[in-house]
């Protein structure tokens, strides 16, 4: 009886302390839940999934958005704000610097996509790929306010698909499709097919981010956006929730899917290889050009 009544009496101090710490808990979750982009904690989740296998991924994916963000979206506002010919260099300088110092990250969903299907990266490392691109795009819109509003700068923009004239995200969309197809044409030409030797990264990442800038210029639609993940973390950031239009989704992540997974296929055709695990029909072209080409062997005739 007597310990029965010490586990009672030790419960009912247990109570108080517990309801007190639930009570900080909560208090301390209504205080930062509103400074946390939704969606941040699970893209986070996400990159200790294979006991962190993909840890070092999400890291690239992560700072290399960051980067990517701040560097080439600040030509035109922060950098050569009054020179057309200073934001291109400042972009180009951006698109290298974000590569380079992130690790050469995809940080784009679209490009993580054909990688997948041309099999460079598993399902796996593409899902914690993307969610680290998420992450970094999270971050990355509220921290450049904060600086710009910090050192009395113009804010950086976002691309932003408008639904007047475009309900349903078509126009839009079909732009964003073709200069997806594009992008990837060109990411697999200046870095699977080409060859600059000795200065080759600087060279081929300079192609990319001109590449890069005169599609944006070229296909305007859509923002433009050419990539997923700028188009939803920009809607989170300026309207603190989850884009409700079906246009957008549409315009950003299906038609962007759709572009780059049609350029695997062109790649396939062209350079061989497999599309989703499987061998297509037709081609490779690369390789029958090559024994077009090639000077057919001689006879040997016995003397």
């Amino acid at each position: 009886a007597a310990a029965s009544s010490s586990t009672v009496s030790y419960f009912l101090l247990l109570v108080p302390s517990t309801m007190v710490l639930l009570s900080f808990l909560s208090s301390v979750y209504q205080q930062l839940a509103p400074m946390v982009p939704p969606g941040l904690a699970v893209c986070i989740a996400s990159a200790f999934i294979e006991d962190g296998k993909y840890l070092q991924a999400f890291r690239h994916e992560f700072v290399g958005t960051l980067l990517m963000i701040g560097l080439t979206f600040s030509p035109g506002k922060w950098i050569g704000a009054d020179s057309l010919a200073v934001a291109w260099v400042a972009h180009a300088l951006g698109v290298i610097a974000s590569d380079r110092i992130g690790g050469g990250p995809h940080v784009n969903p679209a490009v993580t996509a054909s990688m997948f299907a041309l099999g460079k990266c598993s399902y796996s490392e593409g899902f914690v790929r993307i969610m680290g691109t998420m992450a970094g795009g999270l971050v990355a819109f509220p921290v450049f306010k904060i600086l710009a509003e910090s050192m009395g700068w113009t804010p950086l923009g976002g691309p932003e698909f408008d639904p007047k004239d475009d309900e349903e995200g078509i126009a839009a969309g079909f732009s964003e499709f073709f200069a997806m197809i594009l992008l990837m044409i060109l990411i697999y030409t200046v870095n699977w097919e080409l060859n600059f030797g000795r200065f080759h990264y600087w060279i081929k990442q300079t192609l990319t981010a001109v590449g890069i800038r005169y599609l944006i210029e070229t296909f305007p639609l859509a923002g433009p956006a050419i990539n997923p993940m700028l188009g939803t973390t920009w809607y989170i950031f300026a309207y603190g929730g989850f884009p409700d239009h079906l246009g957008h989704y549409f315009t950003y992540w299906v038609s962007s899917f759709l572009g780059a997974i049609v350029a695997s296929y062109l790649y396939a055709i062209y350079a061989g290889g497999t599309v989703f695990g499987k061998t297509l029909p037709i081609g490779p072209i690369k390789g029958e050009a090559k024994a077009e080409a090639a000077p057919a062997p001689e006879s040997k005739k016995k003397k």
